[in-house]
């Protein structure tokens, strides 16, 4: 798949980089980094610029998006699950990944948007979650392009830095995903003790 993406985008230059984006996000196994830093070493090799490249994959990243958002407005949790559980394996997505990602919306709210459009998988996931929770479709507009603006600012810059070299960033996401996922896991626990905690001393005074 890999091969592919970069023949694509060789082929289509900012259009190849916007389809491919759109096309990520609606279909998350397609790997933004891969997308991303390429994007950034062709501009140390041909026309297309960083700023260019920015401007194309967000544009792509936040319409796809919105055709996330627009399903969610259209599904429910249950009527989701079913869907994944069916056709998941086609996607590489499971009934868990949309779990999490509407778990995580539920209990951050707005901020969810922002931070997860920079954390890979759950970056397209969670604008369903945003729809099914009819979520102000300005704010979600707004929180989904300023955190795709910086992660794809951070990634084509990386490619562009390194060049030829650009591949070698990948291992370094595959360990930045492990971080945030395992950060991210512990803090749900820890919230989730400390509110069992509350609880029972609610039940202790009562």
């Amino acid at each position: 798949m890999q091969q592919w993406i970069i023949n694509f985008m060789e082929s289509f230059g900012y259009l190849g980089t916007f389809l491919m984006i759109l096309l990520e996000n609606v279909f998350p196994p397609i790997p933004s980094e891969v997308i991303l830093t390429f994007g950034g070493f062709m501009t140390t090799n041909t026309s297309m610029t960083v700023i260019g490249v920015v401007i194309s994959a967000t544009v792509g990243s936040v319409a796809g998006a919105v055709i996330l958002y627009g399903i969610g407005r259209l599904l429910n949790v249950n009527r989701l699950e079913k869907i994944i559980s069916r056709f998941g394996h086609i996607l590489r997505v499971k009934a868990r990944d949309i779990q999490k990602a509407n778990s995580w919306f539920s209990r951050y709210g707005y901020k969810t948007i922002f931070f997860c459009r920079m954390i890979p998988l759950v970056r397209s996931l969670i604008s369903i979650p945003a729809g099914m929770a009819n979520m102000k479709f300005n704010l979600f507009l707004l929180y989904t392009t300023v955190g795709t603006l910086i992660w794809n600012i951070a990634l084509v810059s990386a490619g562009a830095v390194l060049g030829g070299s650009w591949q070698s960033v990948l291992g370094f996401m595959d360990v930045y995903s492990n971080i945030i996922y395992a950060i991210l896991g512990l803090a749900i626990v820890t919230l989730s003790f400390i509110g069992f905690l509350k609880r029972k001393g609610n039940l202790k005074i009562s």
